[in-house]
């Protein structure tokens, strides 16, 4: 039976910050902090608005978000019917059951919660017990409710918006309509209240803004915006009379309300729908979001109280295109989207990811009208080539266009786009004007980039003064080069075409050198230079692997049913994993030529890049703006690796959250947003039941326990010891309060009769064996050796044998009080080295007796199992060590 993936498990998505579902913020008294909550599909991130940075990641939902809510206590979100309440905006606490449809509005309301669906059934919620408090249906024909809030200072009153453009005022404790509004004859899109008393701002569909007093039914003031309708509105509390409104065309609206007029605009603020927009209490300050994958701070500062950006958090707003490792450590990954944008992914820390900007035909023009007016956007990136070794010198990253055939340089370092645009001049003739580059590769030396086009050429351009340093003959191909390699020694060049034809030319002079035919049409090609293996996807989905020293095919692999969309080699050229269409990623054992590790994913991949420290896979997938990460589980543990059958049905894994696998939380630490309420203190004894302690005692006492005769021969006296001439004359004492010489004649006494004979001394049975034989805790009697020196422990094992006084029941106690250490997970190291010791001294009369013979598997079982969750640790730990110690912080 399938069971996943053997080789990679999923450990997290990155480049989420926010989708179309509206923020949500709070303020936090204590730490004086407000707090942003957005919603990333199946999870939910908190943010803090002093640096957008991540506090905390919420359990993953079974579906999308569609709407949030937060208080001061808990954040609610929408999840298909159910409804969800999360502590320290993480952990779920309650889920609130009873919808028929998909629920699409939240609204706390003291302790209550209502929800609304998309049928426009109202349910009021009992937060703390999860009971409904009310229900009211409402026919979607003649009331549909699309908005709701709390009027301020309205005990138990709820204002519903209807996309028939009428509002109603509920109370919701006597179950009762108050009032019904006429509405403007627009569908109401969103409601809020205003800092003014029974005033509230009515979005409406046609693009106006309405303040309402509906306390007198009288419209206060009216504001139309030319961009469609209000999708947002909030009111800055700052002292200044300024409403914000936002758009479905992504522009903000900021307008004056004592003057009735339109105060500033900004457009292009996001390249989407505003969904979410919330002015912070008591600062010139606005957070806002949008489906464009982006999370935006603004400051009112400018001369026409206008807001600028201050901070932004940002991921690709379109899917990404191909993506890559940029470094030798495999820390950052570039990723080229379908919105023009190269970015550099991080996988220590969000913080240290960034943005090369977007791809323009006029930098300098666009640096002047800035990006949200820029009119000179490049077509987006298909296919890059990228190389360190000369990265603080020149540009280093090599990039391919849509529908151009010309190719951009682009600078790591400085984070931006490149100087030079490589274009050949024989591309303006009317022959090649249709001509695109397709492919492209850096050397290894980091001084040459190679391109191919689908006219046929290939041309070489030096990166330093972006000079053309030749082409390879007239024309490479007599089709459409799909892929050019550069071998690690800058000898061969390789050049694939269209038609299945691949060749080797000289890289310096451009001579032919070989070439082979395939069977099939080849689609993109991977060159490993360590081991001069190339890889070559074929349109029949067939993949072979080519030996560049030989020249020849080496190894063949079939299975994919659909177009192969990305390949990439392991670090040792051992794996080669592939993906394609078919939703399938498949990792291919090179030396033995088959499949050994087959999983599927909902999203078909677009891409792929296997880690230079081999420890984590990258994809990219259809319709997802996300980077996933998968880690290499063969790094942690040993996993047997069995040949797959040909007709092997692949299981479909569950793609990675947000949220490490096996983390707490991603990125930052703690969540302070609710600090009142603290973790359950787990004491040393709770914690041994996860954990292994050790002993605090020196290692002198246990460590030389099975070489105490080794030491006992080395220390011996080469000499006997010598008689002094003169020995001192001691006289004997009587005991007593004061002391007495004994006459010759007198008997010490030492408080027994000379009849008394002390018997004891003739049972050679030590302190230890009677502890165990009186049956007395088994802490008892390690204790009683934890207080011994190696000698007196050593002295204590080996009177339990029958020839010193012991018995075979005695060494079965001593047996069963290591199986209780090995219990209690407590002394580990005490415990082992107890039982190496009695085994050396007992070993032969352990294995004539068959009662400790089962004594001893049972302390065996328990020792294999101790031990291997000792030794997951370690190596966890390892790993993470030697993480860090590679990592750039």
């Amino acid at each position: 039976m399938p069971t996943g993936s053997k080789i990679f498990s999923g450990y997290r998505a990155l480049g989420f910050v926010s989708d179309h579902v509206p923020l949500a913020a709070r303020y936090n008294k204590r730490l004086k902090e407000n707090y942003v909550i957005t919603s990333v599909g199946r999870s939910f991130h908190t943010y803090n608005c002093s640096k957008l940075g991540i506090t905390n990641i919420s359990d993953r939902h079974p579906d999308n978000i569609s709407c949030i809510a937060v208080t001061n206590r808990y954040v609610f979100t929408g999840c298909g019917k159910d409804v969800r309440a999360f502590k320290r905006s993480r952990q779920l606490v309650h889920t609130f059951e009873g919808h028929t449809n998909e629920v699409h509005l939240l609204l706390p309301f003291g302790s209550h919660l209502i929800s609304v669906d998309i049928h426009s059934n109202l349910k009021i919620w009992d937060v703390e017990n999860g009971g409904v408090y009310l229900e009211m249906e409402f026919s979607n024909s003649t009331f549909h409710i699309t908005a709701l809030m709390h009027p301020s200072t309205y005990l138990n009153k709820v204002v519903l918006g209807s996309k028939q453009g009428t509002l109603q005022l509920w109370n919701v404790l006597k179950d009762k309509m108050l009032y019904s509004f006429n509405g403007w004859s627009s569908s109401v899109t969103f409601l809020q209240q205003s800092p003014a008393i029974d005033v509230i701002a009515v979005g409406l569909s046609d693009g106006r803004a309405i303040l309402h007093n509906i306390k007198y039914d009288e419209t206060v003031m009216q504001f139309q915006q030319d961009w469609g309708p209000v999708s947002a509105i909030s009111f800055r509390t700052d002292g200044h009379p300024i409403m914000v409104t936002g758009s479905t065309a992504g522009h903000i609206a900021l307008w004056n309300l004592e003057e009735k007029k339109l105060q500033s605009q900004i457009r292009h603020a996001h390249q989407s729908t505003v969904s979410g927009m919330s002015c912070l209490p008591s600062e010139p300050l606005m957070v806002t979001s949008a489906a464009d994958n982006s999370l935006k701070v603004w400051i009112f500062d400018l001369p026409d109280g206008g807001g600028r950006l201050l901070r932004q958090r940002s991921g690709h707003s379109a899917p990404p295109n191909t993506i890559y490792h940029y470094d030798n450590n495999g820390k950052n990954i570039l990723s080229a989207g379908q919105d023009s944008v190269l970015r550099s992914f991080s996988t220590i820390h969000e913080s240290e990811s960034k943005s090369l900007g977007r791809a323009s035909y006029n930098k300098s023009e666009t640096k002047k009208a800035g990006l949200l007016r820029d009119r000179h956007m490049m077509p987006p990136i298909t296919v890059f080539a990228a190389d360190v070794t000369r990265a603080s010198d020149w540009d280093n990253i090599v990039a391919c266009h849509r529908g151009l055939a010309q190719v951009t340089t682009w600078n790591y370092q400085r984070g931006t786009m490149g100087k030079f645009r490589l274009c050949h001049p024989r591309f303006q003739e009317k022959q090649y004007q249709s001509a695109t580059a397709q492919c492209v590769d850096i050397s290894s030396c980091g001084n040459f980039c190679v391109i191919g086009y689908s006219s046929g050429h290939v041309d070489k351009y030096n990166l330093q003064s972006g000079i053309h340093r030749g082409a390879v003959g007239d024309r490479a191909h007599e089709c459409g080069v799909v892929g050019v390699a550069v071998d690690g020694m800058n000898q061969v060049l390789v050049t694939a075409g269209l038609d299945g034809e691949i060749r080797f030319w000289g890289f310096k002079k451009h001579q032919k050198i070989d070439s082979i035919h395939t069977e099939n049409y080849i689609s993109r090609i991977l060159l490993h230079r360590e081991s001069s293996m190339m890889a070559v996807a074929l349109d029949n989905f067939q993949i072979i692997v080519v030996d560049l020293d030989t020249r020849r095919v080496v190894r063949k692999f079939q299975g994919h049913s659909n177009k192969v969309t990305g390949l990439s080699f392991s670090p040792d050229a051992r794996w080669l994993i592939s993906s394609a269409m078919d939703c399938t990623v498949r990792t291919w054992d090179v030396p033995s030529g088959r499949l050994v590790d087959c999983f599927s994913v909902e999203m078909a991949v677009t891409s792929l890049s296997m880690s230079p420290s081999a420890d984590f896979l990258v994809t990219s997938h259809v319709d997802s703006v996300g980077v996933y990460t998968w880690y290499n589980k063969t790094l942690l543990s040993h996993v047997s690796l069995a040949p797959l059958s040909d007709d092997y049905q692949p299981q479909e894994v569950e793609m990675p959250d947000t949220r490490s696998t096996g983390a707490d939380d991603s990125q930052t630490g703690n969540d302070d947003s609710y600090p009142d309420e603290s973790e359950d203190y787990a004491s040393p004894e709770q914690l041994s039941s996860e954990l292994v302690t050790l002993s605090l005692l020196p290692n002198s006492r246990w460590q030389n326990l099975l070489n105490l005769d080794i030491i006992k021969m080395r220390n011996k006296p080469k000499e006997p010891p010598k008689v002094p001439k003169a020995a001192p004359f001691f006289l004997p004492t009587i005991p007593g309060l004061q002391p007495k010489f004994a006459a010759p004649g007198d008997t010490v006494e030492t408080g027994k009769k000379k009849s008394e004979v002390d018997l004891s001394r003739f049972n050679a049975l030590g302190e230890l064996g009677r502890r165990l034989e009186e049956g007395k805790e088994e802490q008892s009697a390690l204790g009683y050796l934890k207080q011994l020196g190696p000698s007196a422990v050593d002295n204590e094992i080996r009177c339990l044998g029958p020839d010193s006084g012991g018995s075979v029941s005695t060494l079965c106690l001593f047996l069963y009080m290591v199986s209780h250490t090995l219990d209690t997970k407590r002394d580990f190291e005490l415990g082992n080295a107890y039982l190496g010791l009695f085994l050396k001294i007992h070993g032969e009369m352990v294995s004539s007796h068959p009662e400790l013979l089962d004594a001893l598997r049972e302390v065996k079982g328990k020792l294999n199992h101790t031990w291997n969750s000792v030794q997951d640790l370690f190596t966890l730990n390892l790993t993470l060590l030697t993480h860090l110690r590679t990592a750039k912080i």
